[in-house]
């Protein structure tokens, strides 16, 4: 949507209310100068994949390889990828990229996980796979391998764990941006911002259908458990 904008105009203002990697993209010169006529906020922060990667250690501690399912043609997966990566080492953790286009390849990626023990699924902001979530989580659970997303909107077809920004906070700070430029300010000099606010939602019936014991603390910390 944002590139055919783009094509469309390079006068009207353009306010993205969340997008993963914005200058990346090519859709803005600078987090802190954006430049003509976008700005708007980050959806996720590739920072926050360490955590990520960590929590899925905690929900379950036996991991020991984790495959990061992803469509190779989102532009943002070169980023998504190294941080992926560099952030399963410190966790003793044995990164692996999935790359896929249909039902068909994450079954596949999903199944070669799960013929070894120990292993955990990834699956960062992607379009392919969010449209795909009804049929992707019951495949999760049928091969009983533990996964975390980086979008809640799995956990309403029973994901297991999510860690993303709060989007409603972040629809609430867009509308502050629309207000400023209507009264006259330049989106090219409104700062691209990161999220401030992070989500964990942890389903507790699906944990406890793959046999995982879940640490109160990891509990407490949640911000939603769902338990039906």
């Amino acid at each position: 949507m944002i590139p055919v904008l783009l094509q469309l105009t390079s006068t009207v203002p353009i306010i993205i209310p969340g997008t993963a990697d914005a200058v990346g993209s090519g859709y803005i010169k600078s987090l802190a100068r954006p430049g003509g006529n976008v700005t708007g906020f980050a959806s996720m922060e590739f920072s926050v994949f360490s955590k990520i990667l960590e929590t899925l250690k905690e929900i379950a501690p036996k991991t020991s390889r984790v495959a990061m399912i992803y469509n190779p043609d989102n532009p943002n997966t070169i980023n998504t990828r190294r941080l992926f990566e560099s952030s399963a080492v410190p966790l003793s953790v044995q990164p692996i990229t999935a790359p896929i286009h249909t039902i068909a390849d994450i079954e596949g990626a999903i199944e070669a996980l799960a013929e070894q023990p120990n292993g955990g699924a990834f699956f960062p902001p992607d379009v392919t796979t969010s449209a795909l979530r009804n049929q992707v989580t019951p495949i999760v659970a049928r091969l009983r391998v533990p996964a975390i997303y980086a979008d809640r909107i799995f956990m309403t077809s029973g994901g297991l764990a999510s860690y993303d920004a709060d989007r409603t906070d972040i629809f609430r700070r867009t509308a502050s941006y629309v207000d400023r430029i209507l009264r006259g300010e330049k989106p090219g000099d409104l700062p691209f911002q990161q999220p401030t606010k992070y989500q964990l939602t942890i389903n507790l019936k699906t944990a406890k259908a793959l046999g995982l014991e879940l640490p109160a603390t990891l509990l407490a910390r949640a911000d939603e458990v769902i338990e039906e």
